[in-house]
């Protein structure tokens, strides 16, 4: 979604062990710069983006900086990524105040010489410890012949350190997902994988379509199996199986159930998520049974209270999919503001005026948006995404123990479901008593 899933919230999400997907909802260029951006952040063995020759200038530094945001500039013969490693410029090598900008790299570098590097047999553990006991910033990894393979640098080891949880593929970058749609995948679908996407979603209200068939069935034609791809949103059986057949790997259900969402109410289409979430799972296990493929199934929309989440998980979802709960922090890409006199955030459905998503709910027609399916609006401002997801695992883990387990399928085996009164949602709260912290006396 454009108010929730940038680079910046993937790259906070993925440090919690989560996967945000990029919003498709915009060109293939920025969609694939985004992604890139996620992978490059942190990694152990780092390919590197900022290079340059001894015959660039202070003033090329300087805008390499601006463009990647990263001090430290590997200095190769022919200023790429693998040429022959000659020296690194960091922040301590120049002071742009004394130094012309016409300066020669070659002046200031440090050269070769003095520079500690590894060969590219080297662990990523081996590394660490060179870059610990060196006092380094940073480890130009070189193959026989002294090209440059990668770098490591210590802040990435410190921030695998801080957040134990971190989700990262095989050479510790960052995992990140990006929605497509079912109209130009032959072109986003190939940027998005060269720009190292882990894997796909189609981003649609609707999943139970031949375009999601016929997208799928694209993806495999030239892709294999290599390729990750959802798909949805279905809220029954038969929408999962054709999804299930189709080739999808995991399945989303929800049509209507998002607080931004007005479709139900717009179209008359959709389904209780609850309800939903039961059917699918269970076609998901009748499927499982017949063919012993496993398809995950993602509970998307409908998710108010913390406690939300462990209902979801309990009545047979794999995992949960989230917009309103993460658009409230800091990481969301949305501006805050002070709505008479309470900071808020901005928070708008794909199928609102202002996202001008039309691909998402595309009929085959005109290239526009006919009417709206969501809303524009406002959500309580909740702080750090770190601070909020922690304290909401805590009390998923927490149900999760009542429950006597310690997994999500023992979850969903021994939970008990139940249907409660209103009159049980009132006394499952406070009441009959003057809350100290009520401003209203």
């Amino acid at each position: 979604m454009q108010a929730v899933s940038d680079d910046n919230m993937a790259i906070a999400l993925a440090k919690e062990g989560g996967i945000s997907f990029i919003y498709g909802s915009q060109s293939i260029e920025s969609q694939a710069a985004m992604v890139a951006r996620v992978k490059m952040h942190k990694a152990g063995f780092v390919v590197s983006d900022s290079n340059l020759t001894p015959e660039n200038t202070l003033a090329d530094i300087l805008a390499l900086k601006k463009k990647t945001g990263h001090s430290t500039v590997a200095i190769t013969d022919d200023g790429t990524a693998n040429g022959k490693l000659l020296g690194i410029v960091a922040s301590r090598d120049y002071r742009v105040s004394r130094m012309s900008p016409d300066t020669k790299v070659a002046e200031f570098m440090t050269p070769l010489d003095q520079i500690v590097s590894a060969p590219k047999t080297i662990t990523l553990k081996e590394a660490n410890n060179i870059i610990w006991d060196n006092k380094l910033n940073s480890l130009p990894i070189v193959d026989d012949e002294g090209k440059l393979v990668y770098m490591v640098f210590r802040k990435d080891y410190d921030s695998h350190k801080e957040n134990p949880l971190e989700l990262h593929d095989s050479l510790k970058r960052y995992v990140v997902g990006a929605g497509i749609n079912t109209r130009d995948y032959a072109e986003r679908v190939p940027a998005l994988l060269e720009a190292g996407v882990d894997i796909l979603c189609i981003d649609s209200s609707e999943g139970h379509s031949e375009w999601q068939a016929g997208t799928i069935a694209w993806i495999r034609e030239n892709y294999g199996e290599t390729v990750k791809i959802g798909a949805g949103n279905v809220v029954d059986r038969e929408g999962f199986r054709f999804l299930a057949e189709a080739g999808a790997d995991f399945i989303k259900i929800g049509i209507g159930g998002g607080s931004i969402c007005i479709t139900r109410e717009q179209k008359g289409i959709g389904r209780g998520q609850a309800t939903s979430v039961i059917d699918v799972a269970k076609a998901r296990d009748e499927y499982y049974e017949e063919t012993g493929i496993y398809i995950p199934i993602c509970s998307d929309g409908g998710i108010v209270y913390d406690h939300h989440i462990t209902l979801a998980l309990a009545m047979g979802s794999d995992f949960v999919m989230l917009g309103r709960y993460f658009s409230r922090f800091d990481e969301s890409p949305t501006n805050k503001v002070n709505i008479n006199g309470s900071y808020m955030k901005e928070y708008w459905g794909e199928g609102s005026a202002r996202a001008r998503n039309w691909q998402r709910y595309d009929l085959g027609g005109d290239k526009k948006l006919s009417f709206e399916e969501g809303v524009d609006s406002y959500v309580p401002y909740a702080g750090s995404l770190k601070d909020n997801v922690g304290l909401t695992l805590s009390k998923v883990r927490s149900t999760m123990c009542n429950c006597g387990a310690l997994s999500i399928p023992e979850l969903q085996e021994k939970a008990k479901l139940t249907v409660v009164s209103s009159t049980s949602i009132v006394e499952g709260g406070a009441h009959d008593v003057l809350l100290k912290d009520n401003r209203n006396l």
